[in-house]
C-alpha cells in the first residue's frame, strides 16, 4: 500500500501542476476581487473535486460515463458555463487605483465559491479522469472503496496545497497587474483561455 500511496503521490502531483479550468477560475477570481476572492473560488473547486472523488469511489462516476446522453448535457452545460465566465472577464472593468480591489457584483453562478464548485461540477471529465486514474494504484486486494477514498483525498489535499501556494505569491503579481494596460492584457488572455476549455469541452468526446 505504501508504494502505491507514494506512486499516486508522485504521479498527482504532475497532474495538479497542469493548469486547468478551476485553476483559471480560482486566477480570474483572485484577479476579481482579492487573496479572499480567490480562496473562495480554490475551496469551492476542492469540493468539487471531493465531490467526484466520492462519486468515483462508490461507481456513480462510472455510471455517468455508461450513459451517454447524461454525459454529454454535463459536458454541454460546463462548456457554456464556462463560456459565459471568458465573456465575463472580456467585458471585465479594471478597478481605477491599483491600491483597491474592488469586490466584484453578487452574482449567481459567476464569482467565489460558487464559481469554483460549479467549474468542477459540471465538467464529467473530471469524473472520469477519477474513474480511470484511482483504479490503476489500488493494489490487488484492497478494498476499492476506501482506497479510492484515501487515496482521491490525498489528490484534494495535494490540490489545496497548489492553490495555496498560488495565494501566497499572489500580492507581488496583483500589485503588478492590479491597473492598466497590463490588468486588461491579462483579462482578455483569460477571458479567451477560459473559452478556450469551454469550446473543447464542448467539442471533444
Amino acid at each position: 500500500m505504501l508504494v502505491a500511496v507514494t506512486t499516486f503521490t508522485v504521479a498527482s502531483v504532475l497532474v495538479v501542476l497542469l493548469p486547468g479550468p478551476d485553476t483559471l477560475v480560482v486566477i480570474r477570481n483572485l484577479m476579481a476581487g482579492g487573496p479572499r476572492l480567490g480562496l473562495r473560488a480554490s475551496l469551492g473547486a476542492m469540493t468539487g473535486l471531493a465531490v467526484w472523488v466520492v462519486a468515483a469511489a462508490l461507481g456513480l462516476s462510472a455510471l455517468l460515463t455508461a450513459s451517454h446522453d447524461g454525459y454529454l448535457a454535463l459536458r454541454i452545460v460546463g462548456a457554456a458555463y464556462l463560456c459565459w465566465m471568458g465573456f465575463a472577464t472580456l467585458r471585465a472593468k479594471p478597478h481605477s487605483s491599483p491600491d483597491v480591489v474592488a469586490e466584484p457584483r453578487r452574482s449567481l453562478i459567476g464569482t467565489g465559491y460558487t464559481a469554483g464548485l460549479l467549474t468542477d461540477l459540471l465538467n464529467p471529465k473530471v469524473g472520469v479522469f477519477f474513474v480511470s486514474f484511482l483504479p490503476s494504484f489500488i493494489p490487488e486486494g484492497a478494498p476499492v472503496v476506501w482506497t479510492s477514498l484515501l487515496l482521491g483525498g490525498i489528490f484534494v489535499v495535494l490540490t489545496a496545497v497548489y492553490y495555496g501556494a498560488l495565494l501566497a505569491l499572489s500580492g507581488p503579481v496583483m500589485r503588478w497587474m492590479a491597473d492598466g494596460p497590463v490588468r486588461r492584457w491579462v483579462d482578455r488572455v483569460t477571458g479567451l483561455v477560459l473559452i478556450a476549455f469551454g469550446v473543447r469541452m464542448a467539442v471533444e468526446p
